[in-house]
């Protein structure tokens, strides 16, 4: 067989544990504004990032719950503007947009995330970096509408193959949630540059509830993405997937494209 198509049964292979892995794992909503595991690596400095997240739900939920719209045949619309002030440091903050019927048609809130990371220079066997996003978004499109979520980034290159790790913690400041202490959510991406143009890879996003006090799986939110990864120049980012929810608590059938410009 080809090289290439014995890297797409590893990725296939991969998927199947992933599957199996977030099957046996023991909230908050996984949201669906912005779908991304993170890199460690930083805007550069004194250059600015614009990106668009569009990601539309074919099958979520159809009638309201705690307050919070349902999310089945919505666009989320999401604009992201990050700016490198040094080598360790950046900020970026969101604009959350959702359209659909019935009033779900609004500005649903925003964020702020300053984020570090170790210098490249210092040749760390991995990449490192740590993020904090804090912001608010309407209670009707959300349980709780002030939160923050902290995030460790975890990233390495071996070969065409990368991985990342963002075993991120969320906590709801104020809402319905806010009595609640931090909840595990982690992500997880694995993909392989099958071409110099594109990689291929899964990418798997978890709300699995309070350490040491997970609710049972049928409430812990667990997503897959099939995802591709486009390099045609280095100013651009192009991301896009279809994930599925691999639990009742999480929307089923959701496409997603990041498009990224560097100025």
């Amino acid at each position: 067989m080809s090289k290439p198509v014995v890297r797409i049964l590893c990725l296939c292979q991969t998927l199947s544990w992933l599957v199996c892995l977030s099957i046996c794992l023991q909230g908050f909503a996984q949201d669906n504004y912005e779908i991304q595991v993170y890199g460690s690596d930083l805007v550069e400095p004194h250059h600015t990032m614009v990106e668009l997240h569009s990601n539309y739900t074919f099958d979520g939920s159809t009638q309201a719950e705690n307050g919070v719209l349902p999310t089945e045949h919505v666009w989320h619309e999401t604009v992201e503007i990050t700016h490198g002030f040094n080598e360790w440091f950046e900020t970026g903050v969101y604009f959350f947009n959702s359209l659909g019927s019935d009033g779900r048609t609004a500005y649903v809130g925003s964020h702020l995330r300053p984020r570090f990371a170790v210098p490249e220079r210092l040749h760390w066997p991995v990449g490192v970096s740590l993020s904090f996003e804090l912001g608010f978004q309407k209670r009707s499109f959300s349980e709780d509408t002030w939160s923050l979520e902290i995030r460790p980034i975890v990233d390495k290159t071996i070969g065409s193959w990368y991985f990342s790790f963002n075993p991120s913690f969320e906590k709801s400041l104020k809402g319905l949630n806010a009595g609640e202490g931090f909840e595990f959510a982690p992500n997880l991406k694995i993909d392989d540059a099958l071409f110099h143009w594109m990689a291929l890879g899964v990418e798997y996003y978890g709300a699995i509830g309070p350490p040491g006090d997970f609710p049972p799986v049928d409430e812990q939110q667990h997503q897959l993405f099939l995802a591709f990864d486009f390099f045609f120049s280095p100013q651009w980012e192009i991301n896009a997937g279809y994930g599925w929810g691999l639990t009742p608590s999480t929307d089923r059938d959701i496409a997603k494209l990041i498009l990224g410009r560097r100025f």
